[in-house]
């Protein structure tokens, strides 16, 4: 049987993640997150500490442009003086998604990899949302904020992961059209959600 991808991109605050978790572990796939930062860095030779520092934040891009290149499959090669550039950064760890949809059954958890994948038959893009009250909540609990600052925490990342898809694939982070399935936790209990994510997978992938 071909392996199944399933790659989920997440506002903050919606238990995106922790369902990724639970739905690899109900599926049996191996599961990716910031994983693919410590692959890349063992495969590039480039210090894990700037993938981390480049992970979805746009403190460093110009939001004026897009980046120079789309990424093709290509990486920059170590004597370029773009080495350990934002863009190559984004290359490798696209390199190693590359690699992973095509050799195992897997759940992968934001860096564009709905983007990265993109034309693929066996790959399934979800969304995870939930309404601003649930996301907030969530974060309060979670990571012991106040009202205001868990508000402003939400906004800031929510930000940052917009601009870096905007960045690196041109097009708008939330945009239904780039997902097959779009997901409300505020109004699921995670059960329901990987229950609709196992049901849309059959009727797609299952004759």
């Amino acid at each position: 049987m071909e392996n199944r991808v399933i790659t989920i991109a997440r506002s903050y605050g919606s238990g995106g993640r922790r369902m990724g978790r639970l739905l690899a572990k109900e599926l049996g796939y191996e599961y990716y997150d910031r994983e693919i930062l410590r692959i890349a860095s063992d495969e590039s030779g480039i210090s894990e500490e700037l993938f981390r520092q480049a992970d979805e934040t746009t403190r460093h891009l110009s939001l004026f442009r897009i980046a120079k290149e789309m990424y093709t499959g290509e990486v920059i090669p170590p004597d370029s003086d773009d080495f350990i550039s934002n863009e190559n950064l984004f290359r490798y760890q696209a390199k190693i998604i590359r690699e992973l949809a095509s050799t195992r059954s897997c759940v992968i958890v934001g860096r564009c990899a709905n983007f990265i994948l993109r034309g693929r038959e066996n790959v399934m893009n979800v969304f995870v949302s939930a309404p601003g009250v649930d996301c907030v909540r969530r974060v309060m609990e979670n990571d012991g904020l106040m009202l205001e600052d868990a508000e402003k925490k939400i906004r800031k990342i929510n930000k940052r992961r917009a601009d870096y898809y905007k960045y690196f694939t041109g097009h708008e982070w939330h945009d239904a059209a780039l997902y097959d399935l779009c997901l409300n936790t505020g109004h699921l209990t995670e059960e329901k959600c990987i229950e609709l994510v196992k049901a849309y997978m059959k009727a797609r992938f299952e004759e």
